[in-house]
């Protein structure tokens, strides 16, 4: 019997001030952030369904360069990504989540600009459901997304780590 490869999960914690969230990668990319606060459930909820029966293991020094960045996010100090990313989705997903890397920094737009930006007017819940699938959050900034009338809406780490993040983009605008 073939023995099949598993993909590793590499894993850590960012804690940094008041910021403590998982972040995971594989050797080819930041391949999941958490949620604000949240436990380690979290990531292994995650690795189940993303990359399934594939192993978890710790390894900070793996994960520093993908911590370096998020924390001079964090810090007001980077405004943009250039880690490398391994994360899985439809074509639509896809689709979804690099119109919101488009988004530029310290801006908002509505799930209804993401639908007409990637030429699907109609799919407006469509998108909502793709960002909420977003694995990276920060580095592909769903955090940026609104609304129609400017509201906070749903987001994976929470309400009150979505108004942070905007605070925090917002306070850095040059």
């Amino acid at each position: 019997m073939k023995q099949q490869h598993k993909t590793v999960i590499y894993w850590s914690l960012l804690n940094h001030k008041a910021w403590k969230m998982y972040l995971a990668a594989t050797d080819k990319g930041i391949c999941f952030v958490g949620s604000q606060n949240m436990p380690f459930d979290e990531v292994i909820n995650w690795a189940e369904k993303a990359f399934p029966g594939s192993p978890l293991e710790e390894n900070a020094k793996k994960l520093q360069p993908y911590v370096e960045q998020i924390t001079e996010y964090l810090e007001g100090e980077r405004k943009s990504f250039s880690i490398p990313f391994d994360y899985n989705g439809t074509e639509f997903q896809q689709a979804v989540w690099k119109a919101l890397c488009e988004i530029p920094y310290g801006e908002t737009k509505s799930y209804s600009d993401i639908a007409h930006h990637i030429q699907k007017p109609a799919a407006v819940r469509a998108v909502g459901a793709a960002i909420g699938k977003n694995p990276v959050l920060i580095t592909i900034p769903c955090h940026r997304v609104v609304g129609k009338n400017g509201s906070l809406t749903g987001f994976r780490g929470g309400l009150d780590m979505k108004k942070q993040l905007l605070e925090l983009e917002r306070s850095c605008q040059s």
